[in-house]
């Protein structure tokens, strides 16, 4: 039997400085705890080929101290005042957010205003994290088995380098990086005119505004930055590919598919698509090879949403003795019978 419910109204209130910077504010009093986040519009699609790399390398410089905030001295500031804090870089943004309790709103927008107008790029940092992130390529990629082939799919996906090339980036195109191109690179990408900043919680939203003016407002905007062309066409990049990892143990099977952009009218269809082939030991694909036909160990997937170009993947481990081929004949053709027949009324009610 189904039932309905209606979601609790969630306030918004949004405005803009003069610098351009765009604010969400959201009250929520529920606890006494505020969270603040920061979203710069740049990530792995705003580079250029031969400077790759970037927007992850910024998300290791943006804590390496700025003009009144010691090397690492973020991370202090914010655990010391019971809090917590992170960032993280998509192809399409790169965002900070830290989470305090509700009278440490100032520090966190201090903090964040700090490094937004005055981050220390200097060639002690750029060397120092340079190395970290090739630490972290060694560490997350280069010696875990299937995530490099995961970082070539996407090649094999995509034509245009802007959707191709890997957040984590070229290590060569670090190594030829100047300290005049990291500079440039944040001055043009970490403007306000190229942000959003959201408080949520428990604030008073005149004391919000009051605070977000006294920190951001005489931040000076830049020019805008370079549009990014991220058309592709009709065709992925490769049909096929042999792909050696002398880390995994056992051999993958990986299928890409370009897909429509993000809230696009298909790509609502598609998410949901994919939550029934997928999503879960109930789903198709599940049922169909893992429990059915014991074909294999498990089986992953879903849709990689973007602004431009959106993928669909599969990931499935076949068990010894069990023919590739079969096994990707089988995923096809769940996808087609999806497709011709549609959902069943019980995975409706599952949707």
């Amino acid at each position: 039997m189904s039932s309905t419910f209606t979601l609790p109204r969630i306030p918004i209130e949004q405005f803009t400085l003069a610098n351009n910077l765009r604010v969400v504010l959201s009250e929520d009093h529920s606890v006494p705890v505020v969270s603040v986040a920061v979203y710069y519009d740049v990530g792995s699609r705003n580079e250029r080929t031969g400077r790759t790399g970037f927007a992850h390398l910024f998300e290791h410089m943006m804590f390496q101290g700025s003009e009144n905030v010691p090397k690492a001295a973020h991370f202090q500031y914010i655990f010391n005042s019971g809090g917590t804090m992170n960032g993280t870089t998509s192809t399409e943004r790169t965002n900070y957010f830290e989470t305090l309790p509700a009278n440490q709103l100032p520090l966190a927008l201090w903090l964040e205003s700090d490094r937004m107008r005055s981050l220390k790029v200097t060639q002690e940092n750029l060397n120092n994290q340079r190395e970290a992130v090739k630490e972290e390529k060694r560490l997350n990629y280069d010696n875990r088995p299937y995530s490099n082939a995961f970082l070539r799919l996407s090649e094999m996906v995509y034509q245009n380098p802007a959707n191709a090339h890997s957040t984590i980036g070229s290590m060569e195109d670090l190594d030829d990086a100047t300290i005049e191109d990291i500079r440039e690179f944040f001055r043009i990408y970490y403007a306000p005119n190229n942000a959003v900043l959201a408080i949520v919680g428990d604030f008073n939203p005149i004391e919000a505004r009051a605070l977000v003016e006294k920190y951001f407002a005489s931040i000076p905007p830049q020019a805008p930055p370079p549009p990014v062309d991220v058309r592709e066409p009709a065709e992925v990049a490769a049909r096929h590919e042999l792909y050696r990892d002398r880390f995994a143990q056992l051999p993958a099977l990986m299928l890409g598919w370009k897909a429509p952009a993000r809230r696009s009218s298909d790509s609502y269809a598609l998410m949901l698509a994919s939550d029934l082939l997928l999503e879960g030991e109930s789903s198709r694909l599940y049922q169909r090879l893992v429990k059915g036909d014991e074909s294999v160990v498990g089986i992953q997937g879903g849709v990689g949403e973007r602004r431009g170009p959106s993928s669909l993947y599969v990931f499935a481990i076949p068990k010894p003795g069990h023919v590739k081929e079969q096994i990707r004949e089988t995923i096809v053709g769940e996808i087609k019978r999806l497709a011709s027949e549609g959902p069943t009324a019980e995975e409706m009610e599952k949707l």
